[in-house]
């Protein structure tokens, strides 16, 4: 083999080499480092401040019964018992509160009650012809009154939007009773009608609540509820011609409201849930 023929040979060999060491290049995979996928904490729930509220609502009142003395010639002080009945009526109020996390808030409220009218009757001792009978008069009143109560509530979670809720209050009532109409039938020394006068006074009270709210957007709630209010006894009306005063043992109140709350500051949510996981393609190296 001559020296032209051996250099064809060797570059041959050589072009050869190359392709192969190029082929087992191509064999091996690229290296690939893979971009972590991001996912952004959920963002935390937030809790509203200070609120105003306004509520109207339907009552009707339990009359426990009232005590009251009469005096006669030799009686110091008989006891007398006026029973009856109090028709429904109307309530309007307001108060401002404060939301204090999700679960709990509070607020100060101040309600009128419209006056709510009261038909009952009493027995007794009547004279006729100097004979002592019995005898039976009707009584008419009627009271109204303005209730402040501090208020606590538990809001126990949100479902599809509503919120239901328990709450209590502690507080008092300013009760006015009108003049109460004390009126007996004919046939005795004691018939027609007397007037006692009604009386005023602040008393104890206390509430229960309960209800459910709805959220119209993230400052306006609309709420229904009921509350349950007790106030405490005293005095009804005064002394007149032989018998008085008189005193109300307790009325036990129920309400049916509705009503608005309006928050400030920072919408009231329940959870924000967290935005879709940030995509970012793998960069390769080869």
């Amino acid at each position: 083999m001559n020296n032209a023929a051996m250099k064809l040979a060797a570059s041959a060999a050589m072009v050869v080499a190359l392709g192969m060491s190029a082929n087992a290049a191509d064999i091996i995979e690229p290296v690939v480092i893979e971009t972590p996928v991001h996912y952004p904490e959920a963002v935390p729930a937030k809790v509203s401040g200070w609120y105003i509220r306004g509520d109207v609502g339907y009552l009707w009142s339990d009359f426990r019964g009232a005590d009251y003395l009469t005096y006669g010639a030799g009686v110091a002080g008989h006891p007398g018992l006026l029973e009856g009945e109090l028709k429904g009526s109307f309530s309007v109020g307001g108060g401002v509160g404060y939301q204090i996390s999700h679960h709990l808030r509070t607020d100060l409220t101040l309600d009128y009650n419209f006056k709510s009218d009261f038909t009952g009757t009493s027995s007794g001792t009547c004279t006729s012809g100097g004979a002592f009978l019995a005898c039976s008069s009707t009584d008419s009143s009627a009271y109204h009154a303005w209730t402040m109560l501090a208020n606590a509530y538990v809001d126990l979670g949100t479902y599809k939007g509503i919120t239901p809720y328990v709450g209590a209050g502690l507080g008092g009532v300013y009760m006015k009773w009108d003049d109460l109409e004390n009126t007996i039938g004919p046939g005795f020394d004691q018939s027609g009608t007397i007037t006692h006068s009604g009386t005023s006074d602040w008393r104890f009270a206390y509430a229960l609540m309960a209800g459910a709210s709805y959220a119209v957007n993230h400052r306006l709630s609309v709420d229904l509820g009921y509350r349950y209010k007790h106030i405490s006894g005293g005095r009804m009306f005064e002394y007149a011609s032989g018998t008085g005063p008189g005193f109300d043992r307790a009325i036990n109140v129920h309400e049916v409201r509705a009503g608005l709350r309006y928050k400030f500051g920072a919408s009231h949510q329940a959870y924000t849930p967290p935005p879709p996981p940030v995509y970012e393609p793998p960069v390769v190296y080869k």
